[in-house]
């Protein structure tokens, strides 16, 4: 993804509160199902595959969860793509 300047603290807080919204478990982390729940609100027209397509492209280590600096990445740069 695109390089870009730091967030203010402010701004971080905000994706910190957006995260935590989704993380329904309170696990620190979000689950295939919680994105989808994410997009739905997002752009309630997203297609399943196109969200399992993005979570998988979000979900950089690849461990089957989109972690705060992961979604705070996919957060600053490119989530109404969705």
């Amino acid at each position: 993804m695109s390089q870009r300047p730091a967030l203010n603290p402010e701004k971080v807080q905000e994706a910190k509160d957006e995260f935590a919204f989704f993380d329904k478990d309170g696990n620190g982390q979000i689950d295939l199902s919680e994105f989808i729940e994410l997009l739905t609100v997002l752009s309630p027209k997203t297609k399943v595959s196109h969200v399992e397509e993005g979570f998988k492209l979000i979900d950089g280590n690849g461990d089957g969860y989109i972690d705060f600096d992961e979604f705070l990445e996919w957060w600053q740069d490119c989530w109404w793509e969705y």
